[in-house]
């Protein structure tokens, strides 16, 4: 191995293999943001099923089992979307395979897809009741969107993290909407809610006001319109619809099974969910190939990566014995001095060493938005480990777990993070 030498001409060559990693990490990037767009696709599917299969139990099942096979057929299809993707991932060692918790994930995500087979047939046997069905349906979609979460945390690139994490908040939100659908759907047609669903009801509002939150924090701003926009077209039907299954625990008998219309009513604005979420995919796509054209152009018209391959090549074979900057006369004369014609000039050396410069600079940037979006999700990963820490002990709900932990945050005056890092601390005493 030839010893590493100082010079311009080797800066150059690390330079240039710096651009071709971002780019090739970028591309990894990319293929990973069309596997979250699949994964979209796939989710809201199997929503739709989800519901579907609900008013199959709570219904005549013989006017609906045309519509239960319909559903299977757009999952199924979604299904092979996301499995070609992983496929590609794994035989190009692209990004998602690299590590083991990602590995992890789609381990996870293919568990829960192999087991709905055997789902349905139980559905079709009646052998489950309906919040049975909703609840496995809803680990088959929890799988599904911890890798989206995966995703979003390892991104490089802050602007693509953003994008990954709004999209990701938005996912989770409108699965609420979608659970909330569900345990609305059981309860009209029961002509009663239970004190448990109406906590479950009122526990899924408040997730997703939660969800949409932080989208709105991280979405980019055509994003965030198209949400307000969809927000302000709410039917009332929707907000009347809700309100009886939040407050009122029997349903008069002449009052009409509301479950269809319901379900119709709560149907339109997941669609209209699944629009924004598509222009949020969009968004992510477009972020990730104008971070990929950046990365292979040349910004403010410094030498581009032609011109300086183009120099390498020519000094393939040279001994790498000079410096941009050559004394004369015992001096330096960088306006002036130029090496022999096959060399570089000092203006070029000049270029190449801002070239550096800015690379430098920019990477640092980069690691600071990343290192700090990163904090953020893994307050949230703490904030939900000391949650389950709750639910596991107390026997509290995901909402009265959040609501102790915040409770506890406005009692001592400290912050929410801080009150769920010291319950992790006790935790892991007591394990001891």
């Amino acid at each position: 191995m030839n010893p590493l030498v100082a010079d311009t001409r080797t800066a150059i060559r690390f330079l240039l293999a710096a651009r071709q990693s971002e780019v090739t990490a970028l591309r990894q990037l990319l293929q990973t943001c069309e596997l979250v767009g699949a994964v979209s696709q796939l989710v809201h599917m199997l929503q739709r099923e989800r519901g579907a299969t609900n008013i199959y139990l709570c219904s005549d099942r013989r006017l609906y089992a045309d519509a239960i096979a319909l559903r299977i057929a757009d999952v199924a299809g979604a299904q092979r979307g996301v499995l070609a993707l992983l496929a590609e991932l794994e035989t190009g060692h692209a990004a998602l395979p690299a590590e083991n918790h990602r590995l992890g994930r789609v381990a996870g995500v293919l568990y829960a897809l192999g087991s709905l087979p055997a789902l349905r047939d139980q559905v079709r046997q009646a052998a489950l009741a309906p919040a049975q069905v909703t609840a496995a349906f809803n680990g088959i979609i929890r799988a599904l969107l911890a890798l989206v979460f995966t995703a979003a945390d390892t991104a490089a690139e802050p602007v693509i993290s953003r994008a990954l994490i709004a999209m990701f908040s938005f996912m989770q939100g409108k699965e609420l909407a979608g659970q909330e659908r569900a345990v609305g759907a059981a309860g009209f047609a029961a002509r009663e809610f239970n004190d448990g669903q109406r906590r479950q009801l009122l526990d899924l509002i408040e997730g997703q006001e939660r969800c949409f939150d932080t989208f709105a924090d991280f979405a980019e701003p055509p994003d965030l319109q198209r949400w307000r926009d969809l927000c302000g077209q709410e039917p009332g039907d929707f907000e009347r619809l809700r309100r009886i299954a939040g407050t009122g625990k029997a349903l008069a008998s002449p009052e009409p099974d509301r479950s269809l219309d319901w379900f119709a009513v709560t149907t339109r604005r997941i669609d209209g969910m699944k629009t924004v979420e598509d222009g949020l995919a969009a968004t992510l796509m477009r972020l990730c190939r104008a971070s990929i054209a950046a990365a292979e152009g040349h910004p403010g018209g410094q030498p581009g990566d032609a011109l300086l391959e183009e120099l390498l090549v020519r000094q393939i074979g040279e001994q790498a014995d000079y410096t941009v900057f050559m004394p004369i006369n015992g001096r330096e004369d960088a306006a002036k001095q130029r090496l022999s014609s096959d060399g570089l000039s000092p203006e070029l050396g000049r270029s190449v060493v801002a070239m550096v410069r800015q690379q430098s600079r920019r990477l640092q940037n980069l690691a600071d938005e990343l290192a700090q979006m990163h904090a953020t999700l893994n307050e949230r990963q703490r904030i939900d480990r000391a949650k389950a820490l709750l639910i596991a002990h107390r026997g509290l709900s995901e909402d009265e777990a959040y609501k102790t932990l915040r409770r506890m945050a406005m009692n001592q005056n400290k912050k929410l993070i801080d009150v769920a890092a010291a319950l992790l601390a006790v935790e892991e005493v007591l394990k001891q």
